[in-house]
């Protein structure tokens, strides 16, 4: 219930960040950095409750699911890479810009944030200038939990999904920004990953 109170508090956050910004929403952030767009979890700081104490984000509890294995990490979620009609299935651009809400058909089908499978591969982030942030924090249907099914730890980074964190699924914040449980194996269809 914390986990899901969290990614609600987050699609709050989202929604606001969106009406100040021409309805456009941040995605990953590999690439990112290089076109100077800082990631997901601090452009939204301004539109929650909770502020980190100086600079270290472990302090804000809104962004990791209470089930997360290692308390040292600050994001417990990852993003969606989705595709929009007409691109190409990996279009790193895809999850680099910000997204228009206006073009996404369905949000209440389409999968914003998940729960993050843990793994050793995962680089820590404590604060917004660690390193590694943009390593791991967007998904594709091959990192679904599908992939290691009997798992919910990955030392390569294969499954960025959590699997057995709630019940043989996870928890997920939809772009209508409701959050929901979603069984594991219903993430292995198109339906919650990609626009038909």
């Amino acid at each position: 219930m914390v986990c899901r109170s969290n990614l609600k508090q987050v699609g709050y956050g989202a929604a606001l960040y969106a009406q100040d910004f021409d309805q456009k929403i941040p995605r990953g952030h590999r690439g990112a950095e290089l076109i100077g767009i800082e990631p997901w979890f601090i452009l939204f700081m301004p539109y929650l409750s909770e502020k980190p104490v100086g600079n270290d984000y472990r302090t804000v509890k809104t962004f990791r699911c209470p089930s997360y294995p290692d308390r040292e990490q600050t994001l417990g979620y990852v993003i969606n890479a989705w595709r929009e009609p007409g691109q190409p299935l990996f279009e790193q651009n895809s999850w680099v810009y910000p997204t228009p809400l206006t073009k996404v058909r369905r949000p209440g089908e389409k999968i914003y944030l998940a729960d993050n499978a843990y793994g050793t591969w995962r680089a820590i982030i404590r604060s917004a200038t660690d390193p590694g942030l943009g390593r791991n924090d967007v998904f594709r249907p091959n990192q679904l939990p599908h992939v290691l099914p009997d798992l919910d730890r990955s030392t390569d980074g294969t499954r960025r999904v959590a699997k057995q964190r709630h019940q043989q699924g996870c928890n997920v914040l939809y772009l209508d920004w409701h959050a929901a449980y979603a069984p594991a194996e219903r993430m292995t269809r198109n339906e919650w990953m990609l626009e038909r």
